[in-house]
């Protein structure tokens, strides 16, 4: 038997001799079509960006300023450097009573949130954050000292970098600054000493 022949897509049913305002209704037809593939490339190319959108913005809404349930615990001390060393020595003492604050700022530099602490008895300060800031850039800052003759920030030991976020891998929740100082304004005696057996040891 011979084969019977295909039948044409429904597009093409069209008489050819059908005219509307002398142009063929196929010539219509295929115009309708295209312009039905245009808007429709549009809407799923539309779609495609806002995947991509949300795929790159969801995880930073996400963990910025974030409550949490379990909040980190910002640890740290102040000392007074009473050699005007720059850094700790066996001679530092650490300062009761001073106060810190912890700042959190965007990528345009904008204060997000900040928190005060203040030291107990050993210098120590203990901070509460209850929101992840992974998306933040956070310092603990000096604020002030109630020592008169060691109340000047050190100008290289003002301020501690901190990250406070459960998303860089660390489990505890305890987050530990570096300490900070204030310098004493006079050198205390037996500094010079000190230093200098300090240096020898480097040697």
């Amino acid at each position: 038997m011979p084969s019977q022949p295909q039948p044409l897509p429904p597009l093409f049913l069209l008489h050819l001799g059908s005219v509307h305002n002398n142009k063929p209704l196929l010539f219509y037809s295929l115009s309708l079509h295209h312009t039905h593939l245009r808007k429709r490339t549009h809407t799923v190319m539309a779609k495609s960006v806002l995947m991509l959108a949300l795929c790159v913005l969801l995880p930073a809404l996400i963990s910025a300023s974030r409550p949490m349930s379990r909040p980190f615990l910002l640890q740290g001390r102040v000392y007074c450097d009473t050699c005007r060393a720059g850094f700790e020595t066996s001679a530092t003492t650490y300062i009761p009573r001073a106060k810190v604050r912890v700042e959190c700022k965007n990528r345009q530099q904008k204060v997000l949130y900040s928190m005060e602490g203040m030291t107990d008895a050993t210098g120590t300060y203990h901070i509460r954050v209850n929101e992840d800031h992974g998306d933040e850039t956070c310092d603990v800052v000096l604020v002030s000292s109630p020592v008169g003759n060691c109340n000047k920030a050190d100008p290289g030991r003002d301020r501690a970098r901190v990250v406070l976020t459960s998303y860089n891998g660390i489990v505890s929740d305890t987050r530990f600054a570096n300490a900070m100082g204030f310098m004493k304004d006079e050198v205390m005696s037996g500094c010079t000493t000190l230093l200098q057996s300090l240096m020898e040891e480097e040697d």
